[in-house]
């Protein structure tokens, strides 16, 4: 095992990590001997993945390859309704991973209920046109000073506010 007198993966002198690559990854895997011995089997299970999602693209997003020995493929899918669809092409698809030299004697499918993973979308700021401003600042200044329109004409000076800043 080597060891690099500069490893990617040390922070920098401000204390941020520097953006990494793929290569960078796969020197890291390289340089340790137990990650290396896992790299063949990685690459294999990849390929297979690549080879499955070409022959069955719409069907094959959400599934995923959890196991394959001794001829013996295990997909998983995320619901049992895919599941049943994808039964239907399991012929289809393991003749033509038998074509592109993969020896698949079996294919079986399990469901695997995981929460989907969420993209955390940006809020969207709604901006009010003028002319809706105007009616809200309007609206503030004719109504009543009073205790309790107090907080009423505060809302509504934030809101005509809010667009102009």
């Amino acid at each position: 095992m080597r060891s690099p007198s500069y490893s990617p993966y040390q922070r920098s002198a401000r204390g941020a990590l520097p953006a990494r690559t793929p290569q960078d990854a796969l020197d890291f895997l390289r340089a340790h001997d137990k990650m290396a011995a896992l790299m063949p089997a990685v690459t294999r299970m990849a390929a297979l993945q690549a080879d499955c999602a070409a022959a069955l693209p719409a069907m094959f997003d959400a599934c995923a390859i959890l196991q394959f020995e001794s001829g013996q493929l295990v997909l998983s899918t995320p619901n049992a309704a895919l599941a049943a669809k994808l039964k239907q092409q399991l012929p289809k698809l393991q003749g033509i991973l038998l074509k592109r030299g993969w020896q698949v004697d079996a294919i079986r499918l399990k469901v695997l209920f995981l929460p989907a993973l969420k993209k955390s979308q940006p809020v969207k700021q709604l901006t009010l046109p003028q002319q809706a401003r105007s009616a809200l600042a309007m609206l503030a200044d004719t109504l009543e000073s009073s205790p309790r329109n107090a907080a009423l004409k505060a809302a509504l000076d934030a809101m005509a506010r809010r667009g102009r800043d």
